[in-house]
């Protein structure tokens, strides 16, 4: 078995075309060609934290995946990443383990950020303002993805921490975008027409009666069932409702909130692979209001373990 420590991790990733291939693996998981089970958990209370098991496979592919990702906020304090976990890649055919990825979570982070760009690519409206909520490793490598399909560098950033705020807009300006510090979530949804949510709230940060015409939502801090950023009107009021995995929206993320508010019903919720694959319609004019719920699924891990796996076997063997 190999093992990829992150170093090579990184120096690998230069080279991969992740956005097609991510893209490809939605709409595989749309069309019923991937197996993967419920989302494995683990949530800690002292200190906070959570654990996240994703696995799967695509039906006739060559590999399964197996990923364990945390998350502990309060490892910073230690001058430790919050996010740790590794991804183990095996044969399909036998079963046998066939490579380690030690990533200290990287992978989920990249492949979490490609989801993001995919989303913006295909929902957004000609994106005058980034909006974010938002300071972490998310809240970053979402803007830094979107040079890939946008020209705006004009950022509008909300964080509960000032100084992160701070430190937020200082480290954007060295990839040449202009962050401008709000205070409150409120304020971002006036001044923006593609918003970012990337915290770790329990509690609604924006409403609906603060959301633009024409505004398009990528939410992907919920990816438990306690988790909310969004109040369930947006969702009630939002003209298209995007689901990463309508299974797991449904207990878990901002989809999860609504539908057990009544305040939408699963029928008007479509899968972002069905979407990609053009069996049902994206956003038709630049008037909607589009929301995007992503939670992170074991499809996305297998495609950007496999590229990973297969390109140091062409570097390194």
């Amino acid at each position: 078995m190999i093992i990829i420590d992150k170093i090579k991790i990184k120096h690998l990733l230069d080279d991969l075309d992740l956005l097609s291939s991510i893209r490809e693996g939605f709409i595989d998981y749309s069309e019923g060609k991937c197996v993967i089970p419920p989302i494995g958990e683990l949530l800690f209370k002292n200190p906070p934290g959570d654990v996240h098991i994703k696995y799967g496979y695509i039906i006739g592919g060559d590999y399964y995946v197996i990923k364990i990702a945390s998350g502990f906020p309060k490892n910073e304090d230690n001058n430790i990443s919050n996010g740790q976990g590794l991804i183990l890649l095996f044969n399909q055919q036998t079963g046998e383990p066939i490579a380690t990825l030690l990533d200290d979570a990287l992978l989920t982070d990249i492949r979490t950020a490609i989801a993001g760009i995919i989303c913006a690519e295909k929902f957004s409206n000609n994106i005058k303002n980034i909006g974010v909520l938002g300071t972490g490793t998310q809240a970053r490598l979402q803007v830094q993805f979107l040079k890939l399909i946008t020209d705006c560098r004009s950022v509008c950033v909300w964080g509960r921490n000032k100084k992160k705020a701070e430190k937020y807009k200082l480290d954007m300006s060295k990839y040449n975008f202009n962050v401008r510090i709000f205070d409150s979530p409120k304020e971002i949804a006036k001044n923006s027409n593609l918003i970012i949510t990337a915290t770790a709230s329990e509690t609604p940060l924006l409403k609906r009666k603060d959301i633009n015409i024409g505004t398009h939502i990528t939410a992907l801090g919920a990816d438990t069932p306690t988790k909310n950023e969004l109040e369930t009107s947006i969702l009630k009021g939002a003209d298209l409702i995007i689901a990463d995995s309508i299974s797991q929206c449904k207990v878990r993320g901002e989809i999860f909130h609504a539908l057990t508010r009544n305040d939408i019903a699963l029928d008007s919720v479509n899968e972002l692979g069905s979407i990609l694959s053009g069996s049902r319609k994206g956003r038709t004019s630049k008037e909607q209001i589009t929301v995007a719920d992503l939670t992170g699924i074991a499809v996305q891990d297998l495609k950007i373990a496999e590229a990973i796996y297969e390109k140091y076997l062409e570097v390194y063997q």
